[in-house]
C-alpha cells in the first residue's frame, strides 16, 4: 500500500474496506484497515509540495465516505431516490470534515497529539450524530461488529463507541507500522512489528468470550408472543380499516389463547389508518374497548402495539409542532405504541427519534419557508410527528415485569435505551416496519443493531416486525427464534429477564464524554499553537 501513489486507487481501497467491514454481509475484521488508505494519501498530500492541500484531503476523503454510504445504505432508494441521496450526501460531508480536522491538526500538534485529536473528533461527531436535529447513527463504527457479537460483550460495560475506539486505534498502529517498514525488512522484523497489533485484536475477543462463559443464567422468564401480519405498506395497509385490522390479529392469534402468554406484541403503527385515532379520548374510544375484550380473552396477557394518534387544532390554538390539514384545521401526528390491559387504563408511549425527513423536518422555521411542502422523503410521510422528551415503561398489570416500547429507529441508540433500563425495564419491545425499504440490507442491518442493545443493557429483546424481520433475543445477543422476511406469522417463546443493572446501563456513552473533555484540550491546544515541536 506504500507504494501505491495514486490517491484515487487508496480513495477506493478504502471504501472497499469500509463496505467489506460492514454488516450484514462483511466481516469486521476489515474495520481495522478502514482508515490506513486514507492516512496514506493525508501523508503524500502533506509532503508534496502542491497547492490546494485542504481541499485535496477533503476531497478525496469524502469520495471514500460516499462510496462506503451509498454501497451501505443504497436501499433507501426503495422509499425515495432524494432521500437516498441526500442522506448519502451529506452524511460522507460530515465524516469528511472530521478526517479534514486531522490533517488540519498535524500541522498545530504534535503526530501522537494529531491522532488523540482525531480519535476524540471521530467519537465526538458519532456522539453528535446520536443527539442532533438531523441525526443519523446508522454507520456510527461501533455498529460495525453486530454480527460478531461474541467479539463485544464488553459492550456491556463501553457501549458501541468502545468498539469506535478500538477501531480507530488499530488503524493507527497498523498505519503506523506498514509506514515505518523498509525494503531491508524481513518477515521476522515484520511479525514482530505487528505482533502487538495482532495482540490488540485477539486480547479484546478474548476478554469477550471469557465474559460470555460467565454469564450467569437466570431461572426468571416470560411468554411472549410477538406478531408478524406481513401487510404491504404501500398498497394494502390503506385498504383496511383500524377496525378490520384488529378482525385480522384476532385470528392470527386465535390458536394462542390457551398458552399462558405474559406479552403479545404487534409491530410499529400496526393501526394507522386515515390520520390515525384522536389521543385525548382514546380511553373511551371503540376501538380501545374492542382491544380490551380481545386481549381479556387471553388472561394475565398484556398486548404491545404500534398505533398512530392525532390531535386536532383551529388557527388559534395550534400547537408548534402541529401540521396544517387545510384552513383552519391544524393537527398534532405521533407514532406511538399502547399497552392494553383487562381491566386496566391503556398505557401510551410517542416515538422519541424520529426519522429525518420522515417523522420531522430539522430545522423547520429555516427551512420550510424555503421548501415548502417539498421535504425528504425516506418512506411513509413527511408530516411532522411529536416525540416524548422523556422514556417510559409499560408495567404488566400482575405480574412485577416491565416492557421498554421501542419504536423501530430508537433501537440504534445506545445510551438513548438505557433509560428505559435505568427506569426499572426487564426486557426491550422494539416494534418495528421495515416494510419501506424492502427486502434488502436495510431490514437486516436494523435487526443485527438491534441486538447490541441487549448486549449493553443485559436485556432480552423481543422483536415485532410488519414484514420481518421478527426475533426472540437473549440477554447475550444471541436469536432465540427468527421469523424471516416476507412471512405471515408469529413467534411464541420465552424470554430470560434479568433484573440487575450493567455498568453501561448506570453510566452510559463513557467513553464519549471523556473524549469530547480531550477534543475540547486539543482543540485548544491546536488553535494556540504553542505544543508543536519546531522541527515538525
Amino acid at each position: 500500500m506504500r507504494k501505491i501513489k495514486n490517491s484515487w486507487i487508496l480513495s477506493v481501497i478504502s471504501a472497499i474496506f469500509f463496505v467489506m467491514g460492514w454488516p450484514t454481509f462483511g466481516h469486521p475484521i476489515f474495520l481495522f484497515f478502514i482508515f490506513i488508505p486514507l492516512f496514506f494519501i493525508e501523508e503524500q498530500i502533506n509532503c508534496d509540495n502542491k497547492k490546494n492541500k485542504y481541499l485535496r484531503v477533503w476531497g478525496y476523503s469524502y469520495f471514500t465516505f460516499f462510496l462506503w454510504n451509498l454501497s451501505t445504505t443504497w436501499w433507501l432508494i426503495n422509499a425515495s431516490l432524494t432521500g437516498m441521496l441526500i442522506a448519502n450526501i451529506f452524511n460522507s460531508l460530515f465524516l469528511s470534515f472530521v478526517f479534514l480536522s486531522f490533517h488540519w491538526s498535524k500541522s498545530k500538534l504534535t503526530l501522537k497529539g494529531s491522532y488523540v485529536f482525531f480519535i476524540s473528533a471521530w467519537i465526538c461527531f458519532e456522539k453528535l450524530h446520536l443527539n442532533w436535529s438531523i441525526s443519523w447513527p446508522w454507520l456510527n463504527l461501533g455498529n460495525g461488529f453486530s454480527e460478531y457479537i461474541y467479539w463485544i460483550q464488553w459492550y456491556e460495560y463501553t457501549g458501541t463507541f468502545g468498539g469506535t475506539l478500538w477501531i480507530l486505534i488499530l488503524n493507527i498502529g497498523i498505519y503506523g507500522t506498514i509506514k515505518n517498514l523498509n525494503k531491508k525488512s524481513n518477515i521476522r522484523t515484520v511479525l514482530n512489528n505487528f505482533f502487538k497489533w495482532i495482540i490488540l485484536i485477539v486480547l479484546p475477543i478474548l476478554i469477550s468470550l471469557i465474559i460470555y462463559v460467565n454469564l450467569k443464567e437466570t431461572k426468571e422468564n416470560i411468554k411472549v408472543l410477538a406478531v408478524q401480519p406481513n401487510i404491504d405498506p404501500y398498497d394494502e395497509k390503506y385498504l383496511y380499516s383500524n377496525f378490520q385490522f384488529l378482525e385480522k390479529i384476532i385470528k392470527q392469534t386465535n390458536e394462542y389463547k390457551n398458552q399462558n402468554i405474559d406479552f403479545i406484541v404487534l409491530p410499529e403503527t400496526y393501526f394507522a389508518n386515515g390520520f390515525g385515532e384522536r389521543l385525548i379520548d382514546f380511553e373511551i374510544n371503540e376501538l380501545n374497548l374492542k382491544l380490551k375484550n380481545f386481549i381479556s380473552e387471553f388472561n394475565e396477557t398484556q398486548l404491545i402495539s404500534g398505533i398512530q394518534f392525532f390531535d386536532t387544532y383551529n388557527n388559534f390554538n395550534k400547537t408548534v409542532t402541529s401540521n396544517k390539514i387545510r384552513n383552519n384545521v391544524w393537527a398534532d401526528f405521533y407514532n406511538s405504541a399502547i399497552a392494553v390491559s383487562k381491566n386496566q387504563i391503556t398505557d401510551y408511549y410517542h416515538k422519541s427519534k424520529l426519522v429525518v425527513g420522515v417523522e420531522t423536518l430539522p430545522y423547520n422555521k429555516l427551512i420550510m419557508p424555503v421548501l415548502g411542502e417539498y421535504m425528504i422523503d425516506l418512506g411513509g410521510t413527511v408530516s411532522s410527528r411529536v416525540i416524548q422528551k422523556n422514556r417510559s415503561i409499560f408495567k404488566h398489570p400482575i405480574k412485577n415485569i416491565n416492557a421498554a416500547p421501542v419504536i423501530c429507529y430508537e433501537s440504534i441508540y445506545g445510551d438513548f435505551n438505557t433509560e428505559y433500563v435505568r427506569l426499572g425495564a426487564d426486557f426491550f419491545a422494539v416494534i418495528s416496519n421495515d416494510a419501506w425499504w424492502d427486502n434488502t440490507p436495510g431490514h437486516k442491518q436494523l435487526l443485527s443493531i438491534t441486538r447490541l442493545r441487549s448486549i449493553e443493557n443485559r436485556r432480552s429483546t423481543v422483536r415485532s416486525a410488519n414484514t420481518g424481520i421478527s426475533a426472540l433475543i437473549n440477554e447475550k445477543g444471541e436469536y432465540i427464534k427468527l421469523l424471516n422476511y416476507g412471512t405471515k406469522g408469529a413467534l411464541l417463546g420465552e424470554v430470560p429477564i434479568i433484573k440487575s443493572f450493567t455498568f453501561y446501563t448506570k453510566y452510559g456513552d463513557l467513553i464519549a464524554r471523556v473524549s469530547i473533555l480531550i477534543f475540547v484540550l486539543y482543540f485548544l491546544m491546536a488553535v494556540t499553537g504553542r505544543y508543536k515541536p519546531k522541527n515538525q
